[in-house]
């Protein structure tokens, strides 16, 4: 009686102590979100490579006898279950950004609902994984599991510029002017970056790399779906060229032009890695990095993407 008594008092006192405005705090936060949203498409990547698909053959428990895997299970088991774990930690982190964050809940309602979209967006992202486990590895399940972590992954770069003031509601307003058509570039560089991951999971689902040696393939010519995926690549690359020229040929500054080097050198490296593998027989490794560079783009795009649109215009 007296625990429940005093339970509000400690509650208020609890309350407090959290911030009122976007602290250090915070914004760790906000950057750990996206950098376990871009080691969870790592470790689902090595999931998928090492054919560990099914090294928790059932789900929510790994076992039908255990909820965690077993030795008798061997590097698979581990490794699915591991990546099981690292859904809990970034459930984790989005509560307790939450949590940090509920007394500027009103005055950072923006900084809110994105960690909430986050947090509302683990547990179904867990519910997907059980699925591609229940239906042994369906291609389709297993994309559609693939494109929530980039889903996520482009929440949580919203969320870290919006935590260091980089755009949104409470940017700094004292940015370069970027000129009018920066905005629709950048936005078509986002879509044709989100395009080209869309397609890529029709490659991968066409591809040898089906998490398990006995999983089903969507029986799309690789080769074909492979040409057309780098349709989208291609206009990206054009794009980020383009805003490259603007950046050089206007002499912007500040974080805009970091943006676009960054989104240069991710668009550039994935390039290598998608024609490197192609012309190599596919090998494992290349995926993975491909996977993680799919990831790297999302960011890169929707950080460049998200600057254009908050800046002030010339």
């Amino acid at each position: 009686m007296n625990t429940v008594s005093r339970l509000p008092e400690f509650i208020q006192r609890l309350a407090a102590r959290l911030p009122h405005q976007v602290d250090n705090t915070i914004r760790r936060l906000a950057m750990l979100s996206l950098i376990g949203q871009t080691v969870l498409v790592v470790t689902g990547g090595a999931v998928r490579l090492t054919s560990s698909g099914l090294g928790c053959p059932t789900w929510p428990r790994c076992t039908q006898d255990s909820l965690v895997n077993t030795p008798e299970m061997g590097i698979h088991g581990f490794i699915e279950f591991g990546n099981r774990l690292l859904t809990f930690a970034l459930a984790a982190v989005a509560a307790l950004m939450l949590v940090y964050l509920s007394n500027l809940r009103k005055e950072r309602r923006d900084l809110f609902l994105l960690a909430l979209g986050l947090l509302a967006s683990i547990p179904a992202q867990a519910v997907i994984g059980g699925i591609t486990v229940l239906t042994r590895l369906n291609p389709w399940v297993v994309g559609l599991h693939f494109l929530v972590s980039m889903a996520l992954v482009v929440l949580a770069t919203l969320l870290v510029n919006r935590a260091y003031g980089r755009a949104g509601g409470f940017m700094n307003r004292s940015l370069p002017a970027l000129p009018a058509v920066a905005r629709p570039v950048m936005n078509a560089v986002g879509l044709f970056s989100a395009a080209a991951v869309m397609l890529g999971v029709a490659v991968t689902g066409a591809g040898p790399h089906a998490g398990d040696a006995d999983a089903p393939r969507n029986n799309l010519d690789w080769d074909l779906v492979s040409h057309i995926h780098a349709v989208p690549a291609y206009l990206v690359t054009a794009g980020t060229a383009f805003a490259v020229y603007l950046v050089l040929r206007k002499g912007i500054a500040g974080p805009f032009r970091t943006a676009v080097f960054l989104l240069l050198g991710v668009t550039l490296l994935q390039a290598v890695i998608g024609f490197t593998q192609y012309y190599n027989g596919i090998p494992a490794l290349l995926v993975g990095a491909h996977m993680l560079g799919a990831a790297l783009l999302m960011a890169a795009a929707t950080n460049a993407a998200d600057l254009a649109r908050h800046s002030p215009q010339a």
